[in-house]
Order: C-alpha cells, then structure tokens, then sequence
C-alpha cells in the first residue's frame, strides 16, 4: 500500500477563491504578507468551510480511494492559525473517522512533516509539489482544468485509482 497524502484547499473544497474574495472585500493588500497573515488568522473558518463547495465530489471520491486498499490515505494541509486547523480535522472527521489529517503551519514546507520517498502528493500548488518531487516523492498537480505546468496531472481525485506510480 502506497501513502497518498492529498492537500485540502483546492483539492477537497475550493475555498481559494472564496478567501481571494474575503481578502478583496477586506480591502487586504495582497503583496503585504504581514496584513494577509493576520487576515487568515482572524478567518472564522467553521463558516467558511461549511459553505464552501466540495471540487468534483472529493469526499466520495476519498472514500474510493480508502476503499481500494491501493493507498494509505492523510489528508496534508498547510493551515495559518489554530482554529483552521481545528476546523479542518472537524470537517474532515465528518466525513472519515479514521483518516489521519496532518495540519502543517504554513511556514514549513510539507515535506518536513511526513516521509516523502516514494508516497503521492496531490496538490494544486506546484511548488509544494516540486519540493515533494525534490524529496524523492510523486507529485500529482490537482487542477479542474487539467493544467499539469509539467506535473501529471487530475481533475478528480478517483482518477488515482488507474494511474501507474
């Protein structure tokens, strides 16, 4: 069995363009890291994650994948405070009671958290993924348009289920 570590912001929900959205609304300037760290720290990320839509039926698709017995499945995600990572496992166990979901401050590259030799990464951030690759793991581009920037590429996360690693 192959570890799968799947990324959730724009993999599982599609809440980049909603925080893109609440940034604007806030008047959040987008090149001042400092204004943009204490903006996602003060998220109410419960609402947030509640309302925003699964990409391409992710939480059924994650259960395929479980189902297969081909992976050891974590949920790998960068969080900016707490209570978004708080949030993310709430939701998560919602759905999967016994998946492991790995909240990385933001700060820290995910590589550093879990073994990467050989394990799947999926994500729809390509740096995130070249360090993966870097690292000695498989990096899957997450992308509802099947733009893979160099990286094999999917759109649904049971698209895994017939790749060759």
């Amino acid at each position: 069995m192959r570890n799968l570590y799947i990324d959730f912001d724009g993999v599982i929900l599609d809440t980049i363009p909603v925080l893109y959205k609440m940034l604007e609304d806030n008047n959040v300037d987008k090149y001042n890291k400092d204004e943009i760290h204490r903006f996602y720290k003060n998220v109410d990320w419960q609402p947030l994650l509640e309302n925003t839509e699964q990409i391409n039926d992710s939480i059924n698709c994650i259960q395929k994948l479980i189902n297969s017995n081909k992976f050891d499945v974590a949920i790998l995600t960068h969080v900016n405070s707490l209570e978004e990572a708080i949030e993310k496992v709430k939701f998560i166990r919602r759905y999967f009671f016994d998946i492991t979901v790995i909240p990385v401050p933001k700060m820290i590259s995910k590589t550093e958290m879990v073994c990467t030799k050989d394990a799947i990464l999926v994500d729809d951030y390509g740096a995130n993924l070249r360090e993966w690759q870097n690292a000695s793991g498989i990096g899957i581009r997450f992308n509802k348009n099947l733009e893979g920037q160099g990286f094999k590429v999917i759109n649904r996360l049971d698209q895994l289920l017939t790749m060759e690693f």
